[in-house]
Parts: C-alpha cells; sequence; structure tokens
C-alpha cells in the first residue's frame, strides 16, 4: 500500500476526513497516539483501516496529517 498522495490528493482527503468518517482530525490523532507503538507510516495505516473499518486511502492520509503535526509539534521541519 502506497502512502504517497500528492499533495492535491492529500489536502482534498483531509478536507473530507471528518464528513466521511464522522470523527475530526484531533480524534483521529488520538486514536492513533492511543493504539499500536507501529513505527512504519504503513503500518498505523493498516491498523487504522482495518480496526476503524477505513478505506486505505483515508487511513493513509491520516497517518500523514498525523505524522505532520507531530514533526511540527517537535520542531523539526
Amino acid at each position: 500500500m502506497s502512502l504517497n498522495h500528492s499533495p492535491e490528493m492529500q489536502t482534498k482527503l483531509i478536507a473530507r476526513v471528518p464528513a466521511i468518517t464522522g470523527r475530526e482530525l484531533p480524534e483521529w490523532f488520538q486514536a492513533i497516539d492511543n493504539g499500536p507503538s507501529f513505527l512504519r507510516c504503513d503500518e498505523r495505516a493498516h491498523w487504522l483501516a482495518e480496526e476503524h473499518g477505513l478505506t486505505h486511502g483515508y487511513a493513509a492520509a491520516i497517518v500523514l496529517e498525523h505524522e505532520r503535526h507531530r514533526r511540527n509539534r517537535m520542531g523539526f521541519i
């Protein structure tokens, strides 16, 4: 499963997450933080899709957005 979306596709998927899933991004970020400690993004996306019934495209987009927010919080560029 590829986690590489174009920037345009990533933006579109993230904008639709609340409408499609019924949950806001911070709720998904908390689910990832409280979930299993996978090292790889693709493992987290697979878990998120399987555990919460998401398509892999949305799961991957949420995981990538979570990584961006995590890096910003930690001061990484």
